[in-house]
């Protein structure tokens, strides 16, 4: 079964141009470095929660949106050697000042998938 890292980031709106352009300049680094497939998405129906939700998870601000995103690999394995490979090739591409959006708000996790349909 695949394995996937996932990621739920606070994006400010005036950023959405910007964060697609690095996300089309990563999907590909990725790719290159085993990762099946790379999928962002800019939220559009995401309710703001009593208890939890994805904008209060994020501390989202006025003026942000949430982004959903997943890497898919074929197994751990491979994203571990990929994910350090493809990190160590986009620190010579840009740099931390160029991200768009808040890094410190940022969910992110590796989940082995049990089911795949």
């Amino acid at each position: 079964m695949t394995y996937v890292d996932g990621f739920v980031i606070p994006v400010p709106d005036a950023n959405r141009d910007s964060y697609q352009k690095m996300a089309k300049l990563c999907a590909p680094v990725f790719k290159k470095h085993g990762a099946l497939s790379v999928v962002e998405c800019w939220a559009d129906d995401v309710p703001e929660g009593k208890v939890t939700s994805f904008p209060m998870a994020v501390k989202l601000a006025k003026g942000e949106s949430v982004v959903f995103s997943w890497i898919t690999w074929p197994s751990k394995e491979v994203r571990e050697a990929g994910n350090k490979k493809a990190i160590d090739e986009l620190q010579g591409i840009c740099s931390e000042k160029d991200v768009p959006f808040d890094g410190k708000r940022m969910i992110f996790g590796g989940f082995e998938t049990i089911v795949e349909a």
